[in-house]
């Protein structure tokens, strides 16, 4: 199958190699910089200190023309607008399916504007750091979750499915919005507080205050998102931390970086939710302005 893949972050280029083992991928990238330097070197994959060059397919996305039969947008959330006016303004688009890996759910109400459009949308729980514009360090193994959203062909889906990746699972959910509820717990308490803390994933279950935070943040978080069996979410939120414990999350990134912050996708949305419920949120308004502040300080660098 010819997949397109939209970002040439950690995890766009992290699907680009375990993809590209059975299918034909063309990776689509804003920076010039970037798509010259996996042209003459290569993509190189780092796992267990094992390094692996390979050749990619690299284009810039202002070149995308839609050819593929499945694309899937791995950008930030902030970063989707001028991906979805591009597909409403194409009419190549008809038979192509799009799968969506954005942190939070804010997106999907900028989704509904593709209402003639296949869409997916999917959550990865694998750790993954970019460490050059052209090397992925492949930190922790997951799954990546896929769930229909709007549509009734699935044939690219079904395809994507049918063919095992070792160590890259692709699973299939029923319920999109559980799914993406699933992730917004993990991103909720995972990301704001690396991103505050300054830590490594990890950290938050080593370092007994900080797990003393995590739990407590987690408890709002289950109170204002109805979180109905908190025990298995829970159990499975420290699965994921313990799974990417050497990662950093890529909220600490963005701040590292002095790039902007999925903060409004991910706490903008509970905060929301709070206040339709009428419910208090100390925790979640107190890491929303922490983070925006960091942002703040960050510009000003």
């Amino acid at each position: 199958m010819k997949i397109g893949i939209i970002g040439g972050g950690s995890i766009g280029l992290l699907l680009a190699h375990y993809l590209m083992k059975h299918h034909e991928v063309h990776v689509f990238v804003r920076s010039k910089r970037q798509m010259d330097i996996l042209l003459t070197e290569g993509l190189i994959f780092e796992k267990k200190k094992k390094l692996i060059n390979e050749k990619i397919n690299v284009s810039l996305f202002s070149s995308w023309d839609a050819k593929e039969e499945l694309t899937i947008i791995a950008v930030k959330q902030y970063q989707l607008s001028s991906i979805i006016e591009k597909i409403k303004v194409s009419n190549k688009l008809a038979n192509g399916s799009f799968v969506f890996l954005q942190n939070g759910m804010g997106h999907l109400k900028m989704l509904n504007e593709l209402y003639n459009k296949t869409i997916i949308v999917g959550t990865v729980e694998h750790g993954a750091n970019k460490i050059k514009d052209n090397h992925i360090l492949h930190t922790g193994e997951g799954q990546i979750n896929l769930a229909l959203y709007q549509g009734n062909n699935r044939t690219e889906l079904a395809e994507l499915l049918a063919i095992p990746i070792e160590n890259f699972p692709f699973m299939f959910q029923e319920d999109y919005y559980e799914m993406l509820l699933q992730k917004l717990i993990v991103n909720a308490v995972i990301n704001p507080l690396t991103a505050v803390l300054n830590v490594n994933n990890g950290m938050l279950l080593e370092n007994s205050h900080y797990y003393y935070l995590f739990k407590k943040y987690y408890e709002e978080l289950s109170v204002i998102l109805n979180i109905n069996n908190k025990e298995k979410t829970f159990r499975h939120l420290e699965d994921i931390c313990r799974s990417t414990s050497e990662n950093r999350s890529s909220m600490l990134k963005d701040l590292d970086e002095h790039r902007p912050t999925e903060i409004e996708a991910i706490l903008g949305f509970v905060l929301e939710e709070a206040r339709e419920k009428q419910l208090k949120a100390p925790f979640s308004e107190n890491y929303y302005h922490l983070i925006k502040g960091k942002e703040y300080e960050g510009r000003k660098n």
